[in-house]
């Protein structure tokens, strides 16, 4: 089976076509590179370039800052086939879905002319950095701060587990300019702070347990002085931001942990057919077959929702908590599909040379990223 076999209500023609570049660029360009990334912990930077080329990185920039002014659809479709074909994660959606949006929605007309160009292209590699070290979800808990000096701001602390943080050029950093304000959301800002300033430090690419081949850091900022002019919008809207952001965040999750999903199923429907047991295919025994029949059907519901969801985000109707139910869902299916197969693949199943035992590595943290799935639930609950 394959992507192209499914049928799908959320894309069109141009959509489809579009697929077939991207499979291509995954099959030619990342496929055969996995294993190499994964075993030196990143993607070369220099893989962005070749897929800003093809108009892979942030489709839905507005063409006057040099994309091509596509829908979601664009980013949906990089995200399902890196997810079934790339066996990689590259950190293209990171930029193309999440961080594309805050400038695009939020930047000065100055900011979005200097970096979205570069964006598109490849040239440069964004992250935003949320989470602390003690704080997780808690985003109104944040310590860094962000205190006027003039026509500057001097930002000290700490983020971490942050994506695209070895290779990233830019960072939205989200720090409190205001540290007595009450609720403490509304001292929350965003701020842009290249790479190259002083008093910024890469930490560590931190050792995680899936996922080798992303770069995910620590970030420290120790007296980091940049313009009062790279805050991202307004001040003290950061919070605000940030979630009116998150359901596109939440749904991009969601399409990627579906595709990854139904790759795990393919590849173990296909193992069933060929490992023998007893003398015949496990396919062939009755609890293979219902295991397996099962995720099937859980997976066709998946794909009509996650259609569902899209077609909804594309029209701009996708509520925070439909994002949030969404990423819970699909990710909880993820895991279980993921759970099942490595099951079935027995003692191949947990030897790291079988696709399945990196993808069922690689699942775990979607169900923490994004909001924790708990977190889903409170708010989705919120809105009963």
């Amino acid at each position: 089976m394959s992507l192209d076999s499914l049928s799908r209500s959320a894309y069109t023609d141009d959509h489809e076509a579009f697929r077939a570049t991207v499979r291509q660029f995954l099959e030619k360009e990342v496929a055969p590179n996995a294993a190499q990334w994964a075993e030196d912990k990143i993607v070369p930077k220099s893989i962005w370039p070749k897929a800003g080329e093809l108009g892979m990185l942030c489709p839905t920039v507005p063409e006057e800052y040099g994309g091509l002014g596509l829908d979601f659809g664009y980013n949906a479709i990089v995200d399902e086939e890196s997810a079934y074909y790339g066996r990689a994660t590259t950190g293209f959606s990171l930029q193309s879905d999440i961080v594309t949006s805050y400038i695009v929605k939020y930047g000065s007309e100055e900011q979005k002319k200097h970096w979205l160009p570069k964006m598109v292209s490849g040239e440069v590699i964004t992250a935003i950095a949320m989470t602390e070290p003690g704080t997780g979800s808690d985003l109104q808990g944040m310590r860094t701060t962000a205190k006027k000096d003039g026509n500057h701001y001097v930002i000290n602390g700490s983020k971490t587990y942050i994506t695209n943080g070895q290779n990233a050029d830019l960072i939205l950093v989200c720090v409190k300019t205001d540290t007595e304000v009450e609720p403490a959301w509304k001292g929350v800002s965003i701020v842009l702070v290249e790479a190259d300033r002083d008093g910024y430090e890469r930490g560590r690419n931190l050792d995680k347990i899936g996922q080798d081949e992303a770069d995910t850091s620590e970030m420290f900022f120790n007296d980091v002085r940049v313009p009062i002019t790279n805050c991202l919008g307004e001040e003290g809207k950061g919070f605000i931001y940030l979630m009116s952001e998150l359901p596109q965040e939440r749904l991009s999750i969601a399409v990627s942990a579906q595709a990854s999903a139904q790759r795990a199923f393919d590849d173990t429907v296909e193992f069933a057919r060929d490992r023998k047991a007893f003398g015949k295919p496990i396919l062939d025994f009755q609890n293979s077959r219902f295991v397996l029949a099962d995720l099937k059907a859980k997976l066709q519901v998946g794909w009509a929702h996650l259609d569902w969801a899209l077609a909804r985000h594309m029209k701009k109707e996708l509520t925070p908590e439909e994002g949030a139910a969404a990423k819970l869902w699909h990710t909880d299916l993820q895991w279980e599909v993921m759970d099942k197969c490595l099951q079935l693949h027995g003692g191949a199943g947990y030897m790291n040379e079988y696709p399945i035992a990196r993808a069922w590595r690689a699942a775990r943290v979607t169900r923490i990223f994004g909001g924790t799935n708990e977190i889903m639930k409170e708010l989705i609950g919120r809105k009963l």
